[in-house]
């Protein structure tokens, strides 16, 4: 199940924004539109598990068009990722632990949101506690690939990334650790952005950089919509002394269709990881076409020293406190990976959190050196293309056995370890049509440049242009 030649007669979300501020189409129509795809799609997919009724979504819609236009996400429908709290639905973060109770209150992000606009269909589908990058679970099953049915639609964000890539929403939200924005974004052919640390603040309890590699952010079809949903999302937050005192109206500006950015190209961070040939193929010449728009591409080779050690302990530190919150008496109702991370959480010591920071100062060291003669870098987003739904994780790579489910994520995991924003956007399909991504990474902050790139290099790969023919 390949591309389709059509393209949806659902606009992008910057389209539809437009038509919706000028009143040439109305909220209700857009939403009651999108509603009608996820009934003729969702079934199939199970992307949006958990939805409001039909008649509570096009109220809202209706409260929204006869207000007029309050945000610059007016009339757009979106459903949060079950991770996030939602007033009126319950938060059930993909496991048996959770209530079926509904929230009393929105969380940030659904807060956010509603303010700029935008109508709250529901709750998007993740693994238990965001948990690996596929995205099935015991509440409410597997969420399958719109390109492909039997194949995976990646995760944590996979239900996110589905639905917006079937046309059942205009935006998205997510969350990202060790690529949960990104690794659904490329095996879906939509755009997912990691932001900088800050740049959407937290208002969880958690504040210290030790337990702050997961971020919340925005996915879209193309770059421009998520730089969208990104000026909802940012900006500072009192609650959150990590957030970045930035203007979110910085990331509506236009983006631009050329650049003179100088990008440095590297297959596998230095033999960091082992990767199937199609994946890199694809990414290096989505990455090559930089040169079309005006830019520079060169070849680089950055090891990254230390970065999967980063990445594990700080991993294993925000498991440790997630293991704190659970009776032990309930582990055995976790999934065995779950368990798996709580239990090396437990292993570690303030000798390892010493060392993390030691090992942070020479990374931090080495990435700065690197952006010295390179605006960004640019390397495959995920190491296969989406795998059979069935597996829970892919245990060999381009005949590479995998020691453990992360080994097949780090061309993701050692970014994170960065704290460097990171992209994927679409980089075109495999011999069996299944969609890949590009990564872009630029310095720490750039969100905004990192934008600016991945906007020129779209325009000359349309690849956002394509839409899965589900069957």
């Amino acid at each position: 199940m390949g591309p389709s030649d059509s393209v949806s007669s659902l606009p992008h979300a910057v389209d539809l924004a437009g038509l919706l501020a000028s009143g040439d189409v109305s909220a209700r129509e857009v939403v009651a539109a999108h509603l009608d795809r996820i009934e003729e799609l969702d079934h199939k997919i199970n992307a949006i598990p958990v939805r409001r009724t039909r008649d509570e979504i096009l109220a809202d819609a209706d409260r929204l068009d006869a207000a007029g236009p309050n945000g610059p996400l007016h009339g757009l429908p979106v459903a949060v990722k079950d991770l996030e709290d939602v007033a009126g639905l319950p938060t059930r973060s993909g496991t048996l632990l959770s209530s079926a109770r509904p929230a009393r209150r929105d969380g940030l992000v659904a807060e956010r949101l509603r303010a700029a606009g935008a109508v709250i269909i529901g709750k998007t589908n993740t693994p238990e506690f965001g948990t690996g990058s596929h995205t099935f679970n015991e509440v409410y099953g597997l969420t399958r690939n719109p390109w492909d049915l039997s194949r995976s639609a990646g995760g944590s964000s996979g239900g996110a990334a589905a639905a917006l890539a079937a046309r059942m929403l205009a935006i998205a939200d997510g969350s990202d650790f060790g690529g949960s924005l990104r690794n659904p974004a490329a095996f879906n052919n939509v755009v997912g952005l990691r932001p900088s640390l800050g740049v959407v603040p937290s208002s969880r309890t958690e504040s210290h950089r030790l337990v702050r590699f997961g971020v919340s952010g925005p996915m879209g079809r193309t770059v421009g919509d998520t730089a969208l949903v990104l000026s909802a999302l940012a900006g500072p937050h009192a609650d959150d002394a990590l957030s970045r005192p930035l203007d979110p109206a910085e990331f509506r500006r236009p983006l631009p269709t050329t650049t003179v950015a100088r990008l440095g190209w590297t297959p596998d961070l230095a033999g960091s990881f082992a990767i199937d040939p199609q994946p890199v193929k694809l990414a290096r010449r989505a990455a090559r076409s930089i040169v079309e728009v005006g830019g520079s591409f060169v070849e680089v080779a950055p090891a990254f020293t230390g970065a999967e050690e980063i990445f594990r302990i700080i991993r294993g530190l925000s498991y440790r406190s997630l293991g704190r919150n659970i009776p032990n008496d309930r582990h055995h109702q976790l999934k065995t990976t779950v368990r798996d991370n709580i239990a090396y959480g437990d292993t570690l010591t303030l000798d390892d959190v010493a060392r993390v920071e030691r090992l942070q100062i020479r990374l931090r060291r080495q990435v700065n050196e690197l952006f010295e003669s390179i605006d960004v870098l640019a390397l495959p987003t995920t190491q296969v293309a989406p795998f059979p739904a069935d597996d829970e994780f892919p245990t060999t790579v381009n005949g590479t056995t995998m020691t453990d489910y992360l080994g097949w994520m780090m061309s993701c995991c050692l970014i994170t370890a960065t704290e460097c924003p990171a992209i994927s956007i679409p980089a075109g399909f495999t011999d069996e049509g299944l969609p890949v991504g590009l990564q872009l990474v630029a310095p720490f902050g750039h969100d905004r440049e990192l934008l600016e790139i991945a906007a020129a290099i779209e325009s000359a790969q349309p690849h956002h242009q394509l839409v899965p023919e589900v069957r």
